[in-house]
C-alpha cells in the first residue's frame, strides 16, 4: 500500500427492517460483514475498515482481524457515516480517494471493487461508480432496480446524466443497472455531505442525484454482472448457496 492508495470503508448498522441484524447474518460460519471485508482486503488497493455504530458488529469484525471505526448512530446515510470515519481514521488526508462499499454485498468480486477506481484517472471526475447491463424486462421495469442513464465514453465507461427508478432511457439500446459502490475524491466527499438534500434526490429517493444536481461529475464503469445484494431472507439464502458451493 502507498500513501496515495484509497481508503476502503464499509458502513454497517444493525437497523435493517426487512432483515434484522443483517451484517451478522451467518454465511458459511462467517458473518456477512466479514465476507465483504475479505473481498475488500483481497483487492490489495489499500487500507480497509468497517464504519459502524454497533458494538456487536465491531466485535465480530475485530474477532476476524478487521479494523473498525466507531461512528455516531444518528447518520442519515452511509455517506455521512463514512465521512465521519474518514475524519477519524485519516485526519492527515493521506488517502486522496475514499471507496464506499456497502456491507450487504458479500458476493462482490475483488475485481469489481477495483474497477470503480478507473474513471478517477480523469481529473474532471469527482465520483465514480459501477453499473451492469440489464438483460431482462423484469429488471428493466422494477422500481427497486436503479437505472443509470449516461453518455458512453467508448472505453467501457459512461458519464452519468441521471439515475432513476423508472424504465429508462426510452427506445432501443442497452439499459444499465446501477451498483451502489462509490469512489469519491476526498474533496468531493466533503462537498457532497455538506450539500442539503436536493429536489430530485428527494423525489427519486436516490442520494447520488444530489451530486449531479450540484454539478459534480459522476462516471460509471460497466462491469459484467451485478453482485447479489442481501435485503431479504431469500437474498440471504442465495448468498449462502453462492458462497458455500
Amino acid at each position: 500500500m502507498t500513501a496515495t492508495a484509497p481508503l476502503i470503508l464499509i458502513p454497517a448498522r444493525m437497523a435493517a427492517t426487512r432483515l434484522p441484524g443483517k451484517p451478522l447474518a451467518d454465511i458459511g460460519g462467517v458473518p456477512m460483514i466479514v465476507h465483504v471485508l475479505r473481498r475488500a482486503q483481497e483487492t490489495a488497493l489499500g487500507r480497509v475498515a468497517v464504519a459502524t455504530d454497533s458494538p456487536e458488529i465491531a466485535a465480530a469484525v475485530r474477532a476476524h482481524g478487521g479494523e473498525v471505526v466507531m461512528t455516531r448512530a444518528d447518520h442519515p446515510s452511509g455517506s455521512d457515516r463514512i465521512f465521519e470515519a474518514v475524519q477519524k481514521l485519516d485526519g492527515a488526508a493521506a488517502h486522496p480517494v475514499v471507496i464506499n462499499l456497502q456491507g450487504d454485498f458479500p458476493t462482490i468480486r475483488p475485481e469489481q471493487i477495483r474497477a470503480v477506481m478507473s474513471p478517477l484517472v480523469n481529473p474532471m471526475v469527482s465520483i465514480s461508480t459501477l453499473a451492469a447491463e440489464i438483460h431482462t424486462e423484469e429488471e428493466a421495469t422494477n422500481p427497486n432496480v436503479v437505472k443509470v442513464i449516461g453518455s458512453p465514453l467508448g472505453d467501457g465507461t459512461l458519464r452519468a446524466l441521471y439515475f432513476t427508478r423508472a424504465t429508462a432511457p426510452y427506445g432501443d439500446g442497452p439499459r444499465y443497472h446501477h451498483i451502489g459502490l462509490y469512489a469519491y475524491r476526498r474533496e468531493a466527499l466533503a462537498r457532497f455531505v455538506a450539500l442539503p438534500p436536493s429536489p430530485l434526490e428527494q423525489r427519486e429517493k436516490l442520494e447520488q442525484l444530489r451530486a449531479l444536481e450540484a454539478g459534480m461529475r459522476i462516471d460509471v464503469t460497466v462491469v459484467d454482472e451485478v453482485p447479489r445484494g442481501v435485503d431479504t431472507p431469500a437474498d440471504l439464502e442465495t448468498a449462502r448457496r453462492i458462497l458455500t458451493s
